[in-house]
């Protein structure tokens, strides 16, 4: 009989053991996930509430990358990979979307001009040259965005050499 219940109750242990192991070891919760109560009551109610957000820049991020042939001695010797946000004024996130084959058009330019001049050889991810670029990028976008631009991030860049 006792061959019959020891199985049982080796399961059950073992089934305890983990539910309060599992309890005991969980991650505390993150404060910043909800506001205290007396927090979220002092807040004024509807749009003056949510006026700070709106204040805020809006970041929209380009739907493609940018591909950047790097040439040497005629050939290419490299391709560039590069993925770009922008950073606009509240608001204007539809703007960047109704003209963003003008914005890629206008980015492209500035990426193969940098790539001619070898922006992209050495060490190409060095400040000043990915300032000197970032700057170039906010340029052209001010040229068909205008004030509504406030700068140009570039989120993601690798080179692949052939």
């Amino acid at each position: 009989m006792m061959r019959k219940i020891l199985p049982i109750i080796l399961a059950l242990l073992g089934l305890g053991g983990g539910a309060g192991a599992g309890f005991f070891l969980r991650p505390a919760p993150d404060p910043g996930d909800q506001p205290p109560a007396a927090e979220h009551e002092a807040e004024p109610a509807g749009e003056e509430g949510a006026g700070h957000v709106e204040n805020g820049p809006e970041y929209v991020k380009m739907n493609n990358q940018f591909v950047v042939p790097v040439v040497e001695k005629g050939r290419v010797a490299a391709m560039v990979v590069l993925s770009l946000s922008v950073e606009v004024e509240a608001g204007n996130t539809e703007a960047v979307y109704q003209r963003e084959p003008k914005l890629r058009d206008a980015f492209l330019q500035v990426l193969f001009d940098h790539a001619n001049v070898g922006g992209f050889s050495g060490s190409f991810t060095d400040g000043t040259n990915l300032l000197t670029l970032r700057t170039g990028l906010k340029e052209a976008g001010g040229l068909i965005l205008g004030p509504a631009i406030r700068d140009v991030l570039i989120t993601d860049i690798a080179r692949q050499d052939s």
